[in-house]
């Protein structure tokens, strides 16, 4: 059957194509069982990330506000019943 070089060309062409094809099939099926699974502490440490950059934008807020009185003290008990 190998008795010259193109038959043999030929089967290396061949395995090396079905190869191709099957890594393509195995891998698109790789991807899609290893799809994105939603984390439930991910998304809780997002929400704690996004409330304490809430409170420091208040914090940077009161510390460079002019109107330091009343303001401040209203600030600070908003904070505190946040939680």
């Amino acid at each position: 059957m190998f008795d010259n070089p193109f038959s043999m060309v030929v089967a290396i062409v061949l395995i090396v194509s079905i190869a191709g094809v099957l890594r393509a099939k195995y891998r698109r099926d790789d991807e899609a069982a290893s799809a994105p699974v939603r984390d439930p502490d991910a998304d809780r440490l997002r929400d704690e990330i996004k409330a304490l950059k809430e409170r420091v934008a208040v914090l940077e807020r009161i510390a460079t506000d002019t109107n330091r009185g009343v303001s401040l003290d209203r600030e600070i008990e908003a904070l505190r019943h946040r939680d």
